[in-house]
């Protein structure tokens, strides 16, 4: 796969080190010559130039790549650069850094982006994971789709503990993704079963019944 990251400050840097750790391909594009810090990812090309400009997407082959990351300190740049990978060079995938939580209404397809990261919602999301078990909790939307990513940790008293994947009735619009039980991430198979303190990653859409969800996940019924 091959990738284009607008932004090469701590974080574009981190995307590429993992996505060549991956065996992607990877160019970073910035503007400001303090960036160019390629011994510190050697094995992707290195573009210094500002990215919200045609000729230097053009230059990066924007038109050739599977996905532009636009993972500047900038909102408005990465709009920017999210618009013209799609209008202009039909990039099947766009992924945006939010920077301030109060612009990211702004991050949608509107402005030609796929998936919107918000660093502070997803710090908020792993404080609420953490005192939370049995709450829903949302890790970001899609904004194509609309669907969600939803994490929830089964506590003990959950109905699904000790049941098999392939017994559980999910609610219309809702897949279980993935199970991660301690450190171990599982891709969920009929046969697998449900344990206490389980960390479920569910994909939800948009018409999903979130309280319907819920109750499936941490509502026993009430003995008679």
């Amino acid at each position: 796969m091959r990738v284009v990251i607008a932004g090469a400050g701590s974080v574009g840097r981190s995307i590429a080190t993992e996505l060549i750790a991956a065996e992607h391909e990877v160019t970073l594009i910035d503007k400001q010559p303090s960036a160019m810090r390629v011994a510190s990812v050697a094995d992707a090309e290195w573009l210094l130039a500002d990215a919200c400009e045609l000729s230097t997407l053009t230059q990066a082959k924007a038109d050739e790549c599977d996905v532009i990351v636009a993972a500047t300190g900038d909102d408005k740049v990465n709009l920017v650069v999210s618009l013209l990978a799609k209008t202009e060079y039909g990039v099947p995938r766009t992924v945006a850094r939010v920077n301030n939580p109060k612009n990211e209404w702004m991050f949608d397809e509107a402005w030609g982006v796929d998936v919107a990261v918000s660093t502070p919602r997803i710090m908020t999301a792993m404080v609420e994971e953490a005192v939370a078990v049995g709450d829903l909790v949302k890790i970001f939307t899609f904004h194509q789709s609309g669907a969600d990513i939803l994490e929830v940790t089964l506590p003990e008293e959950s109905p699904l503990v000790g049941v098999r994947v392939g017994q559980v009735v999910w609610p219309p619009d809702t897949v279980l993704a993935a199970v991660v039980r301690g450190t171990t991430p599982i891709a969920p198979s009929p046969d697998d079963t449900l344990e206490a303190r389980d960390e479920l990653l569910i994909v939800a859409g948009s018409d999903a019944d979130l309280d319907e969800l819920h109750a499936l996940l941490v509502s026993r019924p009430e003995a008679t």
